[in-house]
């Protein structure tokens, strides 16, 4: 930027949204009026709802911004825009996040009047802002610093936790439009006066007039004393739209100022409890695997009570239907009422949901949630179900003709059973996606006018759940991979998965310590290989994983020319290390359940380079020494000072980048101890240690090396490749914080490439080995060979045995070749959605109905 350049538009002197715009368009014209389409490129890329990566600044979406003078941009744009104008001048990098700084504090000023007084009630175009991605590569994404200390662990949560609920509820809603759900207190002769009167109470402070709904959630929460409330309601009523409702609700003002809250808002899979596991330290758990934070920060926020739990899901801990006492939901009942404040003395905030029959089912066993506020989820009456119609089809919209059509079902001879059927935004939004995929309303909510209500609505609810796969996949075709998807295809594969749910239930109700993701509701990547069958896979695992370690040893026999050098005991010696790495790779891949593990992603680039020179840095000098030490050893018989300087330099350089890159983005992130690593995977770093023992070996034995030699030799390679072991596990494992939340298939992608980079990286150790008793072309392929083979065997368990089984799965058609491109477009079509780093059922209710419907073929 030349001196003599003016400065920068000041936003501090914009006293309304409208000048605040007016200064966000001259600093374009201050930094010489860049193109659309170039501040969209240097607005970086974001990854949205679904996990595909899109423009953090489209064209369409900056003009229309910019000439819309009546409305506050949020800050995400904001910070995207500023900071592509500052990029697109070359203003110095090192003063655009102060820039950045003035034109925050400008927006906030914007919104402080309004920050006394309690929120208003939020439409629904705003209920769920969008969370806040990297506007560009190599930035971190992060909350607004306020004056004084900042917690970047709150911080780090509040974005991560805003990301997941807008692209949760996007999954469950296909929009912005929500059904007009309300709710009020749930009476009953033994609990009605204590719950009302809280009811009351809040009612009268949240809500002032009006009904209770999904809008008012939040006001109506931050009245409650004690914050605990109890959510009730029939199966898709709605409970888990107003969860993530109450979620952003509580944290718009982190939004909109910029301000962290007090509390952070966390909604968990209820599901993912295990009996007898203490509340806290689950949560803690949680916090680590969900959202990424590191295991100190993340139980310093549960002690310091900055997280409110918000518990979805009671009613599926237990099988349904019910096969008898509900005794893992009281265990988290019982939990929850142990669950206490910071001082100890009063209940701690939580909210639960919980279905009504379920509910009842606890309150007849002599269970509640103590202290808590009991709401229950009203039916949706005929004119809001009209109310939600006139939305999602407005005149003019090819279905609005079919307004008409459901409401005269709702006034017809069946009326009460098409009302029981339709009363719930879940079986509304079934029937919809029938109707706008072609199907007549009247055939779709025909029912026989002299059966009762309740089971004329269940003929209507299972003919809206057989309609529903057919119509997803009518409205969403597939359009890329080959052929359309076919609906037949779509619901057998569907009906197998809900079936590998319900055996994952059964397996973890007689598990002490099921894999995190093996519940009731959870598909987790590398956990679906059992589909293709449980011993077919492991065994066929078990084969392939063999053969790999043969190949590997035989690469390694063959390139250190072990059957032509040294004694028969050297070759003794050299065997039995083989063997018992055979065999330690053996014992991986019949391991139950290999995990894939991480969270990092989107590193940038200009990180992992600084962290491979970094690594390269320090590499280099150990690989020096390493060099040394072994023409110590040798004493010079087989290479001289410059090949050891030469080939341990090269070594410890390679070793060096690999680690830096793989450690990159570590800052401020969870750094495993070296105490958690051996204990995480001791037979793997024993693994590490053979080879590391087997590589030394090769040039003492060349060179006839005495027995203490050997022994220091062999035991100090030992110990060097545990070490670097270790150092791999902290690098590769946990998340980072410049990761966002990571797609569902992102651990399992990475698992192949960190156990190339395990093989590749001791190959070239063992290819310098090969060196001293082979030519360049043999040691080369034997050092390849070995290195891929060795990855795919010791470092790739999880892969391996996922693709086994998903191979063997499709063979069986059970799933198809492409699983990974039908889970996605499963997710496109509504019928799966992601939650966290899992896929999902779209709703409870669509996977009981498939899985029921898969038992009766």
């Amino acid at each position: 930027m030349s001196a003599d350049r003016p400065r920068p538009p000041d936003p501090a002197r914009a006293a309304s949204v409208a000048e605040f715009v007016g200064a966000l368009a001259r600093l374009r014209q201050w930094a010489g009026e860049p193109s659309l389409s170039r501040l969209r490129s240097l607005g970086g890329r974001t990854a949205a709802s679904d996990g595909a990566m899109v423009d953090a600044l489209p064209k369409s979406t900056t003009s229309h911004v910019l000439r819309q003078s009546d409305r506050l941009p949020r800050w995400e744009f904001v910070r995207a825009f500023v900071t592509a104008c500052f990029r697109s001048c070359d203003y110095p990098d090192e003063l655009i996040a102060g820039e950045l700084e003035r034109w925050r504090a400008a927006r906030a000023a914007l919104t402080e009047p309004a920050a006394p007084s309690p929120p208003p009630p939020v439409v629904e175009e705003e209920a769920a802002p969008p969370p806040s991605p990297p506007p560009a590569a190599g930035e971190t994404v992060e909350v607004a610093p306020r004056a004084g200390s900042r917690d970047r662990a709150v911080e780090l949560l509040v974005r991560r936790v805003l990301r997941e609920e807008d692209r949760a509820r996007k999954g469950l809603l296909g929009g912005y439009d929500i059904a007009p759900v309300s709710f009020g207190p749930h009476t009953r002769p033994d609990t009605g006066s204590r719950h009302n009167h809280a009811h009351n109470h809040a009612h009268s402070d949240a809500s002032g007039e009006g009904p209770d709904d999904l809008h008012t959630i939040g006001r109506f929460f931050t009245a409650l004393h004690p914050q605990r409330l109890l959510v009730v309601g029939e199966s898709g009523a709605g409970k888990t739209v107003l969860a993530i409702e109450l979620v952003l609700q509580l944290l718009e003002s982190v939004v909109t100022t910029g301000d962290p809250p007090g509390t952070v808002p966390v909604r968990l899979n209820a599901a993912r409890w295990t009996l007898g596991r203490p509340f806290e330290t689950w949560l803690a758990e949680q916090l680590v695997q969900d959202f990424g934070l590191a295991t100190g920060d993340a139980h310093r926020l549960v002690r310091d009570r900055r997280v409110l739990p918000v518990v979805d899901g009671l009613d599926e801990l237990d099988p349904d239907p019910p096969t008898g006492t509900p005794r893992r939901a009281m265990g988290l009942l019982a939990e929850l009422n142990r669950y206490s404040d910071l001082s100890g003395r009063r209940p701690g905030a939580v909210v639960v949901t919980c279905r009504a029959d379920r509910h009842a089912e606890l309150r007849a066993a002599g269970v509640w949630l103590d202290n808590a506020v009991l709401i229950r989820l009203h039916d949706l009456g005929v004119e809001q179900i009209a109310v939600y119609l006139a939305a999602r089809w407005p005149d003019g919209h090819p279905c609005a003709r079919h307004r008409d059509g459901i409401q005269a079902a709702l006034s017809g001879p069946a009326a009460g059973a098409v009302h029981a059927a339709l009363a719930t935004p879940w079986r509304l939004l079934l029937t919809v996606t029938a109707v706008e995929s072609g199907a007549d309303p009247h055939e779709l909510l025909r029912a026989d006018p002299h059966a009762g209500p309740r089971e004329g609505a269940e003929v209507i609810a299972r003919r809206l759940l057989a309609a529903y796969v057919p119509a997803a996949t009518r409205l969403t075709p597939r359009t890329a991979h080959g052929t359309a998807y076919q609906p037949d295809q779509v619901r057998s594969w569907l009906v197998n998965l809900a079936a590998h749910l319900r055996w994952q239930a059964a397996r973890t109700a007689g598990a002490d310590r099921p894999p995190p993701g093996l519940t009731a509701i959870d598909l987790v990547p590398h956990l679906l290989w059992p589909i293709g069958g449980w011993r077919l896979v492991r065994a066929l695992h078990c084969l392939c994983a063999v053969v790999l370690a043969i190949i590997a040893m035989l690469a390694f026999w063959t390139g250190s020319a072990a059957g032509d050098l040294g004694t028969g005991a050297e070759q003794a010696l050299t065997l039995a290390l083989m063997t018992s790495w055979v065999g330690i790779v053996t014992g991986l891949s019949l391991s139950s359940w290999p995990a894939a593990a991480g969270g990092r992603s989107d590193v940038p680039r200009r990180r992992r380079v600084t962290g491979a020179l970094l690594g390269a840095l320090a590499g280099l000098p150990v690989g020096v020494l390493g060099g040394l030490a072994g023409l110590l050893l040798t004493g010079g018989k087989i290479f001289g000072p410059a090949f050891a300087v030469v080939a341990g330099g090269t070594g410890g350089l390679t070793l060096g980048t690999v680690i830096g890159l793989t450690a990159a983005g570590r800052r401020g992130a969870e750094r495993m101890t070296v105490s958690e690593a051996i204990r995480a995977e001791p037979v793997t770093l024993a693994g590490f240690g053979l080879c590391g023992a087997l590589t030394g070996l090769a040039p003492l034995r060349l060179a006839q090396a005495g027995p203490v030699a050997l022994v220091m030799g062999v035991s100090g390679a030992f110990v060097l490749a545990f070490a670097l072991g270790v150092v791999f596990k902290i690098t590769t494992g946990g998340w980072s914080m410049d990761a966002e939340l990571a797609h569902p298939r992102e651990a399992l992608h990475r698992n192949p490439t960190i156990g190339l980079a395990f093989g590749l990286t001791g190959g070239v150790a063992a290819f310098l080995v090969f060196l001293m008793s082979q030519g360049l072309v043999e040691s080369l392929v034997c050092a390849l060979i070995g290195g891929v083979t060795f990855g795919l065997a010791f470092g790739a368990v999880a892969w391996t045995r996922t693709m086994i089984g998903l191979i063997v799965a499709a063979t069986r058609g059970l799933l198809p070749l492409r699983l990974w491109s039908f889970l996605d477009w499963a997710c496109e079509a509504r019928l799966l959605r992601v939650s966290g780093a899992t896929y999902q059922f779209r709703h409870r209710e669509l996977q009981d109905f498939l899985t029921s419907s898969g038992s009766d073929a």
